[in-house]
This record gives C-alpha cells, sequence and structure tokens, in this order.
C-alpha cells in the first residue's frame, strides 16, 4: 500500500484533481436524499471532495475522518474545524448520529476481510435509521478502458477486488444495508498514457508488482514499445453505490 503520509502533497494532482472531485461529489449528492441533515465523509483524505460536498449543499453538515496527519492538514485547510482524526474501523461517533455515511475511494485499500467488514459494520451503526450510505465499488475497473495498455497489462498480477460490487452488497445486507441506487462518473484527464503507467509501475502503485523486480521492468518495457507515449488513452469511469439502513416499521 502507498505511504499515504508521503503521498499527501501530490495526492490532489496525480489523481484527477478537482474535476474528478467535482465529478465524484456530484454522483454521491445524486443518490443523498435532499434537505438538511449530517453527513460523514469517512477516509475523507485531502478533503477535495468533502468541501465540494459541502459547498453544494449548505443545508447538509459535513464532517471528514481520516487517519493520516498529512491528509488531515490538507482537509482541515479545506474544511476548518470539520475534520476529526479517526481510524474508519473503530469511529468515534454514536450510533445513528448520520444521515449519510460516504467512503470515497476507500473499500479497494482493505485486503483484510475483517477490515472490509468493520469499516461497513461502523458506517452502518453511525448511520440513522433511513439513511443513506455511498460508496465507491471496484475502483481498479474503473481503468480498464480497453486501450492498449490495458492489454499489456492483461496478464499482470491481481489482487482479488476487495471492493468488487457483489462484496460490498453482500457485507452491506449482513449489517441491513440496502441496495438504494447507483451511479458512475467519468474522471476528467485522468486517462493514462504509456510514460505515466511505466512511472506508475516504478512508484509501485500496481501493488503486486513491486518497483525494482524484473517482472515489473517487463511490463515497463511492453509499455514503452507503445505508440504515443504521452497521449492519455480515455479517461476512467468511477462505479458508485448506494445502500439504505431501514427506518423501524410503523406500529
Amino acid at each position: 500500500m502507498l505511504d499515504y503520509e508521503k503521498e499527501a502533497d501530490g495526492y490532489d494532482a496525480l489523481r484527477g484533481g478537482e474535476a474528478r472531485a467535482e465529478a465524484a461529489a456530484r454522483t454521491v449528492l445524486d443518490l443523498i436524499p435532499p434537505g438538511p441533515g449530517r453527513l460523514l465523509d469517512v477516509a475523507c483524505g485531502t478533503g477535495i471532495v468533502t468541501r465540494r460536498l459541502a459547498a453544494a449543499r449548505p443545508g447538509l453538515r459535513v464532517t471528514g475522518a481520516d487517519l493520516t496527519p498529512a491528509m488531515l492538514r490538507r482537509a482541515a485547510a479545506r474544511l476548518p474545524g470539520r475534520v476529526v482524526r479517526a481510524d474508519s474501523r473503530r469511529l468515534p461517533f454514536p450510533d445513528g448520529a448520520f444521515d449519510a455515511v460516504t467512503t470515497i475511494w476507500l473499500l479497494h485499500l482493505l485486503d483484510d476481510p475483517e477490515d472490509l467488514r468493520a469499516v461497513v459494520a461502523e458506517c452502518a451503526r453511525v448511520l440513522r435509521p433511513g439513511g443513506v450510505y455511498v460508496t465507491t465499488v471496484d475502483k481498479a475497473a474503473a481503468h480498464n478502458v480497453g486501450s492498449d495498455i490495458d492489454a499489456v497489462l492483461a496478464d499482470r498480477p491481481r489482487r482479488p477486488a476487495a471492493d468488487a460490487p457483489a462484496t460490498v452488497t453482500a457485507e452491506a445486507a449482513r449489517h441491513g444495508l440496502r441496495p438504494a441506487g447507483h451511479g458512475s462518473f467519468r474522471s476528467p484527464g485522468q486517462g493514462r498514457s504509456p510514460r505515466r503507467t511505466i512511472a506508475d509501475l516504478r512508484r509501485g502503485w500496481f501493488t503486486l508488482l513491486p518497483p525494482g523486480e524484473p517482472r515489473t521492468e517487463e511490463f515497463a518495457a511492453r509499455l514503452a514499445a507503445l505508440p504515443d507515449q504521452d497521449r492519455p488513452r480515455a479517461d476512467p469511469v468511477f462505479s458508485v453505490r448506494a445502500f439504505r439502513k431501514p427506518a423501524p416499521a410503523s406500529p
């Protein structure tokens, strides 16, 4: 896994910046009922999406939570007084405290199934009855756009997707959350070029291809043989799922 303490300063620029944040926030808000309330953005990172969620709905009181100090410093600059340091597996909030909870680009990082269960359980716990949980799913697949880069990388070693839609849906159901909608958004300007993909390989972004290993360099050489080294291929399209916590039945 990347060291997010070291990644914080350049994180936004390398991942689509404000354009991606705007697209993500718009899609998330489409899945959350209108009106006032409280929203918790778990693993908010630099707060680039969190800030847009807050700005788009003035009646929505938005709180960001993250564990990495360097990320939190950037988030705090964007949302003064509205971010807290917290482990997503043990959230420091009471049951039913929020009308909406989001995890944007978090679940794909949870290689341990127990961590995934803990995070979804906590999101469900702090969600009020009738509230909505919104999360990105299948993040790695978003970059598979049918390009020549994808063809080169097709046989690379991969981890099972922790955030596969079926896995996330099953875990949500385990904690009483029911499917409540889905959406997707394109990330403008984040399409991969061969040269950029080589740089990502050598930075360790492909977790089963460690930097400096012979197989990593084999893939780098194959990417270097592609035409148009600096031409971005198609932009990735990210998927989002929503789940609702049922309200108690009326007597």
